[in-house]
């Protein structure tokens, strides 16, 4: 640095190139969209803003870059405003002095010395977007408007200028249709990065609360990951219901049982052994009974033996009363392997008479209720949840943790609660 000479040292803070994290830095390659999914404070703002100034900015101050109409397209006037253009990573806070625009606050527009011009949009008003053309367009956070795909069908026909128009969309990853079709464009590229990967610029006190309440959860992954998550057409549960079902504070339980669904083979390419702890609390009448899922132990690729002792360890970690396993395949071995680790365990066995989705529906019915709790850290059985739907499982391979899932929750609430009002519809 002492080496440099005066005019580079002072250039050096905006030659992004020098600093940019890779998720930040434009794919090569023929493209029409270049996608950018990322955590919260990831730094998509300031790549969307950066490649906004690598569009307009010439070699010197006042010669044109290769575009000369931008779009600025969010989902309201304000945010464009907020974020987009006056935000702390936003256009004017990016552009050195000699290059800055100036924001005309009554027109909606960014100025550049050099002529070129950046027009804000609201996602709530796509008609706007009828009449002007662009050849270059920046979409923040896409996958929350209200009217996106009006939206973005109406900025692809304006994209309509120059030899090469393109967009940059910057988004966390929340499942919208419209953002899964643009993915699925073969002009599309991608770019992605975790909240983590811009750590060096966020506050630490944030970094670790949201590690402490989040990570582990359906909502980090997506939040914090960047990891497009998705919620399969007649799923059984949705993202909003798990989400919805997300408990930091676990109280005294009645009763905790930990539920098996054995694998029938070991080998990294086998099923998983699904292994689940719920807790119940069980005062009053059975419509006031709630569940809370409190682990996923589940293992994949061992012995029998070896998911036996990982089912005996969470019965110990949270003190189980009972241990619950489906025997349909594995018959009498599940239990003489189960007691080969703990002769005493208290253990049941569970016959399926109904297929998977047939016994699922009632345990979502209690999703529906409210009746169900979740720990945080139950990510990966989440994901399996939001991919059974009643026709059947839409994921890949089994779902074995949810397979666990539901026979601790007959067992701890759909059973018990039949027993107590079995009786009382006979008497009526």
């Amino acid at each position: 640095m002492e080496e440099l000479p005066d005019e580079l040292l002072i250039a050096l803070p905006y030659l992004f190139e020098h600093w940019a994290l890779s998720h930040q830095v434009p794919p090569t390659g023929d493209w029409r969209s270049w996608v950018i999914l990322g955590g919260r404070g990831a730094g998509k703002t300031r790549a969307g803003a950066e490649w906004v100034r690598a569009q307009v900015e010439g070699s010197l101050p006042m010669e044109p870059g290769s575009a000369r109409r931008v779009a600025l397209l969010g989902e309201t006037y304000d945010q464009v405003r907020d974020v987009m253009v006056q935000g702390d990573s936003g256009i004017l806070a990016c552009s050195p002095p000699d290059r800055r625009p100036t924001w005309k606050a009554g027109e909606r527009k960014l100025i550049w010395p050099n002529g070129a011009t950046a027009q804000a949009f609201s996602a709530h008003d796509p008609e706007a977007l009828r009449g002007p053309q662009f050849d270059a367009a920046w979409a923040d956070e896409l996958a929350k408007w209200k009217k996106a795909r009006s939206s973005w069908d109406m900025l692809q026909f304006a994209l309509r200028l120059g030899q090469d128009p393109r967009v940059c969309v910057t988004t966390t990853p929340r499942n919208a249709q419209v953002l899964r079709d643009i993915l699925a464009l073969p002009s599309t590229v991608e770019t992605h990065a975790t909240t983590e990967a811009n750590r060096a610029n966020l506050a630490p006190s944030f970094l670790t609360e949201v590690r402490a309440r989040y990570a582990g959860t359906r909502l980090g992954r997506q939040e914090l990951e960047g990891v497009l998550l998705s919620d399969v057409e007649g799923a059984l549960w949705t993202g909003k219901m798990v989400q919805a079902a997300l408990q930091d504070h676990v109280p005294k339980l009645d009763r905790v049982v930990v539920a098996v669904d054995p694998a029938v083979s070991a080998g990294k390419t086998s099923d998983a052994c699904g292994i689940v702890v719920t807790g119940a609390i069980l005062q009053g009448p059975p419509q006031d009974w709630r569940a809370y899922v409190l682990a996923d132990r589940t293992v994949q690729g061992v012995r029998p033996l070896a998911w036996a002792q990982a089912a005996i360890a969470a019965m110990q970690e949270f003190g189980a009363d009972r241990l619950v396993a489906e025997v349909n395949q594995g018959g009498a071995l599940v239990e003489n392997v189960l007691r080969q680790v703990d002769p005493l365990v208290p253990y049941k066995p569970l016959h399926a008479s109904r297929g998977k989705s047939a016994r699922a529906e009632p345990v979502a019915a209690l999703y529906e209720q409210g009746r169900v709790l979740h720990a945080p850290g139950l990510a990966d059985l989440e994901q399996q949840m939001c991919q059974m739907t009643s026709q059947g499982y839409q994921g890949a391979g089994s779902p074995d943790r949810v397979d666990a899932l539901v026979w601790a929750l007959h067992d701890l609430i759909i059973s018990p609660a039949a027993m107590v009002l079995r009786p009382r519809l006979r008497a009526l």
